[in-house]
C-alpha cells in the first residue's frame, strides 16, 4: 500500500472520531440554543409587561397628585413610588441591552423583518467603532476628491462626488438605524438631517450640466471640502469627549459622534462653535446663490429644490444648535443623567421602610392602611 494512501486512511479514521465528538457537541449546542431562545422570548415578554404596568401606575399616580384632599402621608407614598418607578425604568433599560429589540419602520422597510440586534457587548462596540471609522474615511476621501476636481473640473468626477454623497448618507441612515436598535441615542433633527442631505445629494446627481450648474459648481466643491474638514474636527474632538464622559459614567458605551453641537460637548469643545456656524452659514449662502440663479438662467426644477433643501439644512442646524446652547446655559448647574447613576439593587437601597416606619409612628391609622394594601396584593412586599 502506498504511503500517501495509508496517511489518508489514518487521517480519515481520526477525523471520523473527531466528527462523533463534534456531532455530540453540536447536538448539545442546539438543545442549549433552543432553551436560550425560549428563555429570551420570556424575558422580552416580561420586560414588555413590566413597561406596560409601569405606564398604568404612572397614569394613576398623576391622577392622585392632581386630586383633591391629598394628605401629606399620601404624597410621601407617591414620592417613594416615583423613585421606585425611576429606578425600575433604568433597570429595565439595562436588561434590554442584552435582549433583542424590534427594528424601526425605516429599517424594516429596507431590510425586512430581520433581527438586527447585536447581543454580544464586544461585537456591539466593534460595530459602533466601524461606523465611526466609516464616516471618517469616506469624508476624507470625498474631501480629497473635491479638492483635486476643483482644479481639474471634470464632469465625470463631479458625478462621482454626487454619487458618493448619496451613497454615504443612505449608508449612514441604515447604520444609524441599526445602532439605535442596539442602544445608541441619536434622534430629532440630527437624524432627519441625514435624510434631507441624502435627498439633496440625489437632486445634485440628476442636475444636468449647463450654465447654471457651472455657476454653482465651484462654490459647492469648496463647500464639500469644508464639510469634510468639519467632519474630521467633530470626529476627533467628539470622540475624545465621549471617551472622557464614558469613563466618568455620564455617557453610554454606544453613544456615537454625530453632527452639530450637543449638551455633553460643552466642556472643552466650545471652540467648535465658530466652525459649525460657519458651515451653517455656508448652507444658507448656497440656498441664496441657488435662489439668485433661478432668475439669472433658465431654471430647471433642481435649482429651486436645492435652494429649499439647503435652506432647510441651514435653518435646522442653526436653530437646533442655538437651542442646545440656550438649554445648556440655563441648566448648567444641573447634573445630567443623575437619575441613572444608582440603578443596581446591590449598590443602592431606598429608605422607604424607614420613612414608612416614621409615618406609622406619627399616623398609625395610615400605616395600618398601607400595610393592609400590601398584604392583599400578590407581592412578597407585604409579607
Amino acid at each position: 500500500m502506498q504511503d500517501k494512501l495509508e496517511v489518508c486512511i489514518k487521517d480519515w479514521a481520526e477525523l471520523a472520531d473527531e466528527y462523533k465528538e463534534l456531532e455530540s457537541r453540536h447536538k448539545e449546542y442546539r438543545e442549549t440554543l433552543d432553551k436560550c431562545l425560549a428563555l429570551q422570548k420570556k424575558c422580552v415578554s416580561g420586560v414588555t409587561h413590566q413597561k406596560y404596568r409601569l405606564g398604568v401606575i404612572k397614569k394613576l399616580m398623576s391622577e392622585v397628585e392632581t386630586g383633591n384632599n391629598v394628605t401629606k402621608e399620601e404624597m410621601g407614598e407617591v414620592g417613594d413610588l416615583n423613585k421606585d418607578l425611576l429606578r425600575r425604568t433604568a433597570q429595565l433599560g439595562q436588561m434590554q441591552e442584552v435582549l433583542p429589540r424590534q427594528s424601526g419602520r425605516y429599517l424594516r422597510g429596507i431590510l425586512g423583518n430581520v433581527d438586527c440586534s447585536i447581543l454580544d457587548k464586544n461585537k456591539k462596540y466593534q460595530y459602533k467603532e466601524q461606523y465611526e471609522q466609516f464616516k471618517l474615511i469616506v469624508n476624507l476621501i470625498g474631501g480629497i476628491i473635491a479638492i483635486v476636481n476643483y482644479f481639474l473640473n471634470y464632469r465625470v468626477i463631479d458625478l462621482i462626488i454626487m454619487f458618493l454623497i448619496v451613497w454615504y448618507y443612505c449608508t449612514i441612515t441604515i447604520r444609524e438605524s441599526i445602532l439605535i436598535v442596539n442602544g445608541s441615542r441619536i434622534k430629532g433633527w440630527w437624524r432627519a438631517h441625514h435624510f434631507v442631505a441624502c435627498v439633496a445629494g440625489g437632486v445634485l446627481l440628476v442636475w444636468q450640466d449647463g450654465p447654471a450648474y457651472r455657476a454653482f459648481r465651484d462654490q459647492h466643491m469648496m463647500f464639500n471640502v469644508y464639510v469634510a474638514f468639519l467632519q474630521y474636527l467633530q470626529y476627533v474632538y467628539q470622540k475624545g469627549c465621549l471617551y472622557r464622559l464614558r469613563s466618568l459614567g455620564e455617557r453610554q458605551d454606544m453613544d456615537i459622534t454625530i453632527n452639530g453641537f450637543h449638551s455633553w460637548m460643552w466642556k472643552g469643545l466650545g471652540f467648535l462653535l465658530p466652525f459649525l456656524y460657519l458651515g451653517y452659514m455656508m448652507e444658507l449662502y448656497n440656498a441664496y446663490t441657488l435662489y439668485q440663479l433661478m432668475y439669472t438662467y433658465d431654471a430647471t426644477w433642481q435649482i429651486p429644490a436645492l435652494s429649499i433643501l439647503f435652506l432647510v439644512l441651514g435653518v435646522g442646524n442653526i436653530t437646533t444648535t442655538s437651542m442646545t446652547i440656550l438649554v445648556k446655559l440655563r441648566d448648567s448647574q444641573n447634573k445630567i443623567l443623575l437619575k441613572y447613576r444608582f440603578t443596581r439593587l446591590d449598590k443602592y437601597i431606598w429608605s422607604h421602610r424607614r420613612r414608612r416606619d416614621s409615618v406609622s409612628q406619627a399616623n398609625p391609622k395610615f400605616g395600618e392602611k398601607v400595610h393592609s394594601i400590601l398584604k392583599r396584593s400578590n407581592s412578597t412586599l407585604g409579607r
